[in-house]
């Protein structure tokens, strides 16, 4: 159901992308990575019923627990509210994502790819991840640093290593473009 509003959305906003550039904009959009990031942001696990030993072992951090969660959530509304509802709730939670992801081009959310693209066109290096994990393995947290032409670009936090580096890389694709631009404003 989600990778179908998602899907038709893509369709309608975008009618010019081929079925290839759909097929990406819903991957980069309907993964656990990022429904655990909505989730995240919705502060779903504080609401979740967890059994003893997951409770213990940070369950209610864990992305996969919350990618779960939040499709769960998604189900919910469509049993006890409709399609019309759910599209609504589903464009309100991920309608940001899927437009970044269509003006992403090639790569949509997934920055990683999208950063090594960048770096290999205008860098000689490519981009080099540098993890910190800290905690308990129940409540770990990770710590990403990406750099690019030996330089620190971007920063992320995440409770997943893969997590962390997309919010990483995708901070420092921010940095890259803006200061490429800056360099052809100065040119």
């Amino acid at each position: 159901m989600l990778g179908v509003i998602v899907t038709d959305h893509a369709y309608h906003a975008y009618p010019a992308l081929s079925e290839g550039e759909l097929t990406d904009v819903r991957k980069a959009v309907v993964n656990a990575v990022t429904l655990a990031e909505v989730a995240d942001e919705l502060d779903l696990g504080k609401y979740l019923l967890l059994g003893k030993g997951e409770e213990q072992s940070g369950g209610r951090e864990k992305p996969s627990i919350l990618a779960d969660a939040l499709e769960a959530v998604l189900g919910a509304v469509y049993v006890s509210a409709g399609m019309a509802t759910t599209h609504d709730l589903v464009l309100r939670l991920l309608g940001e994502r899927v437009a970044e992801a269509h003006a992403g081009g090639p790569g949509g959310q997934d920055y990683k790819s999208r950063l090594q693209e960048l770096a290999a066109r205008h860098y000689d290096d490519a981009p080099r991840y540098h993890t910190l994990a800290e905690g308990p393995d129940h409540a770990r947290r990770f710590h990403v640093t990406v750099s690019v032409a030996g330089l620190a670009r971007g920063t992320g936090d995440g409770r997943s290593k893969k997590q962390a580096e997309q919010v990483a890389a995708r901070a420092a694709y921010a940095t890259l473009v803006d200061e490429l631009r800056n360099d052809d404003d100065d040119a």
